[in-house]
């Protein structure tokens, strides 16, 4: 495992995207596994930016997304594929046909998660990770205590989880309760991971994900298996980590 250090956000973010390029340059038709939430922001206006300045091209890139909440259609601004389309697909020149992420409308959970797996097996798997890191430590939406061997699952979401999310609904009761997610089994099979954290109120579940037992209570201290973790954190978040 190997950790970046970053001097702030924006730092964060560059060195993150940097990463990112490096894959998508070395191996123009290559799988990105991609996270959502506020963190990954930074990093995908980078990219952005470096599209528009014609470094890189997206134009046999596949993306795989972790996760999208259930019984949220596509055109719902707070559904996953809408932020996707917002941040990053719609500003590069990426085939939206090789762009997936999980169909929140399927009512049958089974169907929706194997149907998701299938997809992943059927792009030879994913060659980069990117993944944010939640306050309990989780990773996609695998909640504390999930079995390190599942796959895409439905997740049945914390209050912990839907009150850190509460920000992007007009109230609790518009959040959703459930979600569907990879699996632990699935984000471990990607070749190379990067874990994009900021700020000090991360600054404890980075610590035990990293320094930390590995345990199902912190979803990302499974990471400490993986052969190829690039964490790139801002200096509050690395706060509490040993030199």
């Amino acid at each position: 495992m190997k950790i970046v250090r970053a001097k702030d956000y924006y730092d964060m973010s560059r060195k993150a995207a940097n990463i990112i390029s490096a894959q998508i340059i070395m191996k123009p038709d290559c799988v990105l596994g991609l996270a959502t939430g506020s963190t990954p922001i930074g990093t995908y206006e980078q990219l952005v930016e470096w599209y528009k300045k014609g470094d890189l091209d997206f134009s046999s890139v596949t993306t795989i997304n972790l996760d999208e909440y259930r019984g949220v259609t596509k055109e719902d601004p707070h559904s996953y594929y809408y932020f996707m389309r917002e941040k990053l697909f719609s500003q590069v020149n990426i085939d939206l046909s090789r762009t997936y992420i999980p169909d929140g409308m399927d009512d049958d959970a089974q169907h929706a998660c194997r149907f998701y797996e299938e997809i992943i097996s059927r792009c030879g798997g994913i060659d980069l990770q990117l993944l944010g890191l939640g306050h309990n430590g989780h990773i996609g939406f695998n909640e504390p205590g999930t079995a390190f061997e599942a796959r895409t699952h439905l997740v049945n979401l914390t209050e912990a989880t839907r009150k850190a999310n509460q920000r992007f609904f007009a109230d609790d009761e518009n959040v959703p309760r459930q979600a569907y997610t990879m699996g632990i089994k699935s984000i471990m099979q990607a070749k190379k991971i990067v874990v994009v954290v900021s700020g000090k109120d991360k600054a404890e579940a980075l610590c035990a994900a990293v320094q930390g037992e590995i345990t199902p209570n912190v979803q990302a201290s499974v990471l400490q298996l993986h052969n190829d973790v690039t964490i790139v954190a801002d200096q509050e978040a690395c706060s509490l980590l040993e030199v």
